[in-house]
């Protein structure tokens, strides 16, 4: 097949959607928006599966590209998982269903299509994207490591150009990475714990799971009359927490502000064993209030601890188009990994 006849899609696939895009052969989007369909993880491997053959045929039909001209799919999902895209036997945030528990989803997504498939966990696939979209063609050249706040703590480590992932596959969990809590935590605030089963990871604070875990039901005690300590389920009321954050509720700001201190110190953490160009955040607090996202970054910033010439030769920055990150990061995996292959 020549080079230009040839096309890779990237399946970013999420706790409640999917999204698709297509890339061509010399690193072009054919999508310019997002494209979702439901996932329905929820209801196991099987179905989940099922749903993302659908979702590559449906941006095929939106691009009307041909699947005999595809010759890779990018896979990324939430983590963690090994290198091999086979979800941890421990379980994940995402991945509640006890099918899911050590399942090849690459595998059995690569079975199902009869073509390769390249696998990522999402933070590294949004990791992957972030870098190209702030180094372009000097990609090669730069560092970066990314956190994405989201449902839980995804992340990715980037060196040249190329996402760093480890013996096991499992190197940019920054969510499950250890933080110190001393300062973060109020004195009589308990340990926070992670689905994954550690205490004190980044995940644990930093995260929507974090917020409805640890975070809420603790302040809740501190603030009893506040309007979310009648909402239920807690869940809900997790999730309006960032809206009150805009408008400058005293405890959401409070809940935000021990956020802020993890990344920080994840950042701070990052900074001592890769010293990367750049360092990412991405989720939730993107889509935010403009003013709140910059509160949100500036808090975050100062909990970042560098050296004097490690902060004049870096920066904080936000990842963009977040919802297309996913699926753009893992397709750009996949055209890597044909490049490379093919010389």
């Amino acid at each position: 097949m020549a080079t230009a006849d040839w096309v890779v899609v990237g399946l970013d696939n999420g706790g409640t959607s999917n999204n698709a895009t297509v890339v061509d052969a010399d690193g072009r989007f054919l999508v310019d928006r997002l494209v979702e369909t439901p996932s329905h993880v929820r209801e196991g491997p099987a179905v989940a599966v099922e749903a993302l053959v659908r979702a590559m045929h449906g941006v095929l039909e939106l691009t009307g590209v041909p699947i005999e001209r595809v010759r890779a799919v990018g896979l990324d999902t939430p983590g963690p998982a090994s290198a091999d895209g086979v979800i941890s036997a421990r379980g994940a945030t995402n991945f509640g269903h006890p099918e899911w528990c050590g399942f090849d989803f690459r595998g059995a997504l690569e079975e199902r299509l009869g073509l390769p498939v390249v696998y990522n966990n999402d933070g590294n696939a949004a990791a992957l994207y972030a870098h190209h979209v702030r180094f372009g063609p000097a990609a090669a050249e730069h560092s970066s490591v990314a956190a994405i706040v989201g449902t839980g703590l995804g992340g990715g480590v980037v060196v040249g150009g190329r996402v760093v992932t480890g013996a096991a596959g499992v190197a940019g969990e920054l969510g499950h990475v250890h933080i110190p809590l001393r300062g973060l935590l109020e004195p009589d605030q308990p340990v926070p714990s992670c689905n994954c089963g550690f205490e004190g990871d980044a995940e644990s604070v930093a995260s929507l799971t974090g917020i409805e875990r640890n975070l809420l039901p603790y302040w809740l005690t501190r603030y009893p009359g506040h309007e979310l300590a009648s909402v239920e389920p807690i869940a809900k009321a997790a999730r309006m927490l960032r809206g009150l954050g805009e408008r400058g509720d005293e405890m959401a700001l409070r809940i935000f502000e021990q956020q802020a201190i993890a990344i920080g110190r994840l950042f701070t953490v990052a900074a001592q064993f890769m010293d990367p160009d750049v360092y990412f955040l991405g989720g939730g607090v993107v889509e935010a209030a403009p003013h709140f996202r910059q509160w949100f970054l500036d808090r975050v910033r100062e909990h970042v601890v560098l050296r004097e010439e490690q902060r004049a030769a870096s920066e904080l920055l936000l990842v963009h188009d977040l919802d297309m990150a996913g699926a753009r990061g893992a397709a750009l995996a996949a055209l890597q990994q044909i490049k490379a292959s093919d010389g």
